[in-house]
C-alpha cells in the first residue's frame, strides 16, 4: 500500500483526485493540505510513502516546499502535480528533490502509475512533457529561439560602421557631409531598433551582425 498526501490549494482538485484515486487499491490518501506549511505540520503526525505536491500556493509554495522536505523529510518521495507545462519548471522541480511531475490533464492511469513509480524511488515525467522533451532534443534548432535580422537603412548601416570604428558624433558628421544633430538621431534610432544599452553595446552588435 502507497501512502500518499495530496498537498494543494484548491479543495475541488484534492476532492477530484481523491475520488479518481479510491478505486486504486495499492492506493491510500492518508491527509491533505492546502499549502506547504500545513504539509510540514501533518508531517509530525504521519508519514506518506509520496507527496503529492502543487507548486502555486499561498503561505508556502511548492518550491519553498521542497527545500523543507529536503531539509526536514529527506527519505519522502515528492510528485509534482501542476498546469505548469515549460520545460523550465521541469528542470527546477527536479533539480529541487522532486522525482516526478505530472501534469493535471493526466488521466487516472498515468497518474496511478505516476504515484507507484516515484514510491519505488524511480523518475517520472508525464507522457506529455517527455514527448515535448524528446521533440526537443531531436529537433534543436526549431526549439531554439529564432534570431531576428536587423533591418537598418543604408545611412543608419554607415554611422553604425563609423561609430564601430570609433569615430564622434562630429566626426561622423563631417565624413557623411551630415549635420551633428542628424547623427545624434541616427545614433539614438541605432540604439533603440538594435536595443543596446549604451554605445559599447551597440559596437558588439555591429560586430556579430559582421
Amino acid at each position: 500500500m502507497t501512502k500518499v498526501i495530496l498537498v494543494d490549494d484548491h479543495t475541488l482538485i484534492r476532492d477530484g483526485l481523491k475520488s479518481l484515486l479510491k478505486t486504486e487499491p495499492t492506493i491510500e490518501i492518508i491527509g491533505e493540505a492546502e499549502n506547504g506549511q500545513r504539509l510540514l505540520d501533518l508531517l509530525q503526525t504521519i508519514t506518506p510513502d509520496v507527496v503529492m505536491l502543487d507548486l502555486n500556493m499561498p503561505v508556502m509554495d511548492g518550491y519553498e516546499t521542497l527545500k523543507q522536505l529536503q531539509l526536514k523529510h529527506p527519505d519522502i518521495k515528492v510528485l509534482v502535480l501542476t498546469m505548469l507545462d515549460q520545460d523550465s519548471y521541469v528542470h527546477k522541480v527536479r533539480s529541487s528533490g522532486a522525482l516526478g511531475y505530472v501534469l493535471k490533464t493526466a488521466g487516472r492511469d498515468e497518474l496511478v502509475h505516476a504515484i507507484k513509480t516515484v514510491a519505488t524511488n524511480n523518475s517520472y515525467i508525464c507522457s506529455e512533457i517527455a514527448v515535448n522533451l524528446l521533440n526537443k532534443a531531436n529537433n534543436p534548432e526549431a526549439s531554439a529561439p529564432q534570431k531576428t535580422p536587423l533591418e537598418l537603412s543604408k545611412r543608419e548601416m554607415e554611422v553604425l560602421r563609423l561609430i564601430a570604428e570609433g569615430y564622434t558624433n562630429a566626426e561622423i558628421a563631417d565624413k557623411l557631409f551630415a549635420s551633428k544633430r542628424t547623427i545624434e538621431s541616427h545614433r539614438q534610432h541605432l540604439i533603440e531598433k538594435t536595443k543596446a544599452r549604451n554605445t559599447a553595446t551597440l559596437i558588439k552588435i555591429a560586430l556579430q551582425e559582421g
